[in-house]
């Protein structure tokens, strides 16, 4: 929404808007048609950055300006900027909270649901988060890794929570993939511990606000970067 808002800004900027949502394939083939299109710039987060880094640039080499949004694609040449959010920031910001619950209690269970981890995004977010626990001694015990989807989401929750008897705190890195991740913890019918999402999301602000859910806070993501991708191209 914020993106288009932006663009609306402008009488001279139409908006296409291409969803690929986590197909590599798809996003490539949308990429692709925009390139055929002959439009005048793109504003891409793709699903992974260096999947997407050989097809941007071939976008950038067609004189199409290409502003890469949130994560990286693995040469320079692939987009005219970046806009990227503060990911270790992010985790660090998890990890404060957690600390704030749990730091005096040395012998808790600290527990991690991470995004890919090919992704430089989710390693700044995991080193955040390991870097704030240590300043209150604590630790990650248990982590797990799923891929910013509800089913990625639930399968990996369902592996940690049967890995892991004992847990106090959960921090999931992502609020999209943490439908899935609050439908294992439902099934699992597991009360022991909290759950920290990531990204602030409109449905966990609402839940948290409610107190009907394990989910007690959630680490806010900037919403404006398709926005700010959209103004830069212009």
């Amino acid at each position: 929404k914020a993106t288009q808002a932006e663009a609306k800004k402008y009488s001279d900027v139409e908006l296409l808007v291409a969803e690929g949502t986590n197909d590599v394939n798809l996003q490539i083939s949308q990429v692709e048609t925009f390139i055929n299109q002959k439009v005048d710039a793109i504003v891409l987060l793709p699903f992974d950055g260096a999947a997407l880094t050989p097809v941007a640039t071939k976008a950038m080499e067609a004189g199409i300006t290409v502003v890469n949004v949130d994560r990286e694609f693995d040469s320079p040449a692939a987009a005219r900027t970046t806009v990227l959010g503060d990911n270790y920031g992010m985790g660090v910001s998890a990890g404060h909270y957690v600390c704030s619950q749990l730091g005096q209690k040395k012998d808790s269970i600290v527990a991690e649901i991470a995004g890919i981890d090919s992704l430089p995004l989710t390693q700044d977010r995991s080193k955040g988060f390991k870097d704030a626990l240590g300043e209150c001694g604590l630790k990650v015990n248990n982590r797990v890794a799923a891929e910013f989807t509800v089913e990625s989401g639930e399968k990996a929750a369902a592996n940690l929570l049967q890995a892991a008897p004992k847990i106090d705190a959960i921090w999931n890195h992502d609020d999209d993939q943490g439908v899935g991740v609050m439908a294992a913890i439902k099934n699992s019918n597991r009360k022991d511990f909290f759950v920290v999402g990531g990204a602030g999301s409109a449905n966990v602000m609402r839940e948290i606000k409610a107190d009907n859910t394990l989910i007690k806070a959630t680490v806010i993501y900037p919403s404006t970067q398709g926005a700010d991708g959209v103004r830069l191209a212009r």
